[in-house]
């Protein structure tokens, strides 16, 4: 499964009304680390059965950011059913972004 670009008005459906786990990438398109954890994630959401990885523009979905609190980029949260299920920030090696998705 490839990592799908979310809006604002699609997080509701996408994220907290999915009943399995959702990845959601906080990012902007200028942020250096974010492009060092694109490919990161894309491989884990080949690699992770039953999970699904979103990314969301915060500069376009500046809300949504500011309602979870994400003050730096990239902001990730995985949430299980629709419940957050924990967060990371910044960039972290494959494995550090495997074992947090297997042990949240």
């Amino acid at each position: 499964m490839s990592v799908k670009h979310i809006s604002e008005d699609q997080f509701q459906a996408e994220v907290m009304d999915d009943k399995g786990r959702v990845l959601v990438d906080f990012y902007a398109d200028w942020c250096g680390p974010c492009k060092m954890l694109g490919p990161i994630l894309e491989e884990v959401s080949g690699e992770i059965d039953n999970l699904k990885v979103v990314k969301v523009n915060v500069d376009e979905a500046q809300d949504l950011a500011k309602k979870y609190g994400v003050m730096s980029i990239p902001t990730v949260y995985l949430f299980d059913g629709g419940m957050n299920a924990g967060k990371f920030v910044g960039v972290k090696s494959k494995e550090d972004v495997v074992d947090f998705i297997l042990n949240a």
